[in-house]
Formats: C-alpha cells, sequence, structure tokens
C-alpha cells in the first residue's frame, strides 16, 4: 500500500465509515502453493468488544473457497471512486501528474460459518441491503422454504476477523489552496468518477 502521512487518515471512525459506505470489496488470497485468488463480494461490518469483523458469503466449491479452506489468510479491499488528475491544474506544473483514490485494506483470517449462523448472517444481510423494509419480498424471512432449501446449500458464510487495517485517502492534499481548488472545478467540469472524486475532497480535505 501507498504509505505517505499526508494521505492517511488519522480518525478511525471516518474509515469506518467509508468501509460502510463502500460494501463491495475485493476479496483475495492464495493457496498454500502461493497461486492467487480473488472475488468480489458485499460484506458487512461488525464491531464487537472493540474488534472489527467482516461478514459475507461466497459460492461453495469455488477456486476461492477452496483456497481459504487451504490457507485462511485473507485480504478484503475496499475502493471507492479514483480519477486521473492532471498537473497542468496545478500552479506549478513542472511535476508528474497523478490519481486520486481511497482504499483501505482489511488484513485477516477468514473461518467458515456454522450453518445457523449463515442464517443469520443472511437474515440480517438481506435486511440490511433493503433498507430495513420487512415487506420486502426478498428478504430471507419473506423468501420460500422450496427457494432456501435449493440455495442456502450452495453458498458457505465467511467472517474474517480483522488484524490489520490500513487506508489510503489520496485527495490532493499535498497540493496548495489554489492548485486543490481549481482541481475541484476541473474534476466537477468532467463529472462522472471524476466529480465524485470531487466531492469526497471538498467533504474530507480542509485545505489553506
Amino acid at each position: 500500500m501507498y504509505h505517505f502521512s499526508h494521505f492517511k487518515a488519522k480518525d478511525q471512525q471516518e474509515i469506518l465509515e467509508f468501509m460502510n459506505e463502500h460494501p463491495f470489496v475485493f476479496l483475495t488470497g492464495s493457496t498454500k502453493d502461493g497461486k492467487p485468488v480473488a472475488t468480489h463480494i458485499p460484506v458487512i461490518l461488525e464491531e464487537r468488544d472493540g474488534e472489527l469483523f467482516l461478514q459475507g458469503h461466497i459460492m461453495r466449491k469455488t477456486d476461492h473457497h477452496k483456497c481459504f479452506e487451504e490457507n485462511e489468510n485473507a485480504l478484503a479491499v475496499f475502493t471507492g471512486p479514483s480519477c486521473y488528475v492532471s498537473a497542468s491544474w496545478y500552479s506549478d506544473q513542472s511535476m508528474g501528474s497523478t490519481w486520486n483514490y481511497i482504499s483501505v485494506h482489511a488484513e485477516g483470517k477468514i473461518r467458515f460459518m456454522s450453518a445457523d449462523e449463515l442464517l443469520a448472517f443472511m437474515r440480517k444481510f438481506t435486511l440490511k441491503f433493503e433498507g430495513g423494509n420487512t415487506a420486502s419480498k426478498t428478504i430471507l424471512d419473506n423468501l420460500s422454504p422450496a427457494y432456501l432449501e435449493k440455495m442456502m446449500p450452495a453458498i458457505i458464510g465467511i467472517e474474517i476477523k480483522i488484524e490489520r487495517l490500513e487506508n489510503v485517502f489520496k485527495l490532493s492534499q499535498n497540493r496548495d489552496e489554489i492548485s486543490f481548488n481549481n482541481i475541484i472545478q476541473k474534476l466537477e467540469s468532467i463529472g462522472g468518477e471524476s466529480a465524485m472524486v470531487a466531492g469526497e475532497m471538498r467533504r474530507r480535505v480542509v485545505v489553506g
């Protein structure tokens, strides 16, 4: 990970809020022989007794399921919007351009859930992402027993106890105020992810 102090969030709560806002993670690990595997899954972040945990589910009998049976070490990467930042937008343009982004890396060991734990997790998971709507037909408690009997055996729940948390909030904090404000204006004019990064800069960075 990119380690520069001015690109680090110091507030733990800010980091946790970012993780909750971007729950679709890149989950990676490796077999005992060193073969890398990866998948993308949504997760729930929980804090229990001062410790942090990620909970999610994966398909059984996939390469990543088999990998994590061999090697419990895992890395979950949380990412937000990113964009190119041209040095032509700086007050001093005699340097290279760069890329702005936010990323949080959560390292830990995977534990597979029991069948009962998976059921409880899926109940919590579906309700959370349906916005707490208990009338939704797609939350676990409203799905048919026949559907659950067919689908639940195909997945397995996972929990990662976070042992190390690293972050990069690279949002032009090292630029002077004129450059910083010009970057925001340029990114907003481009739109899309660039404008989203500009929004993150306005929300998170104080310059001057």
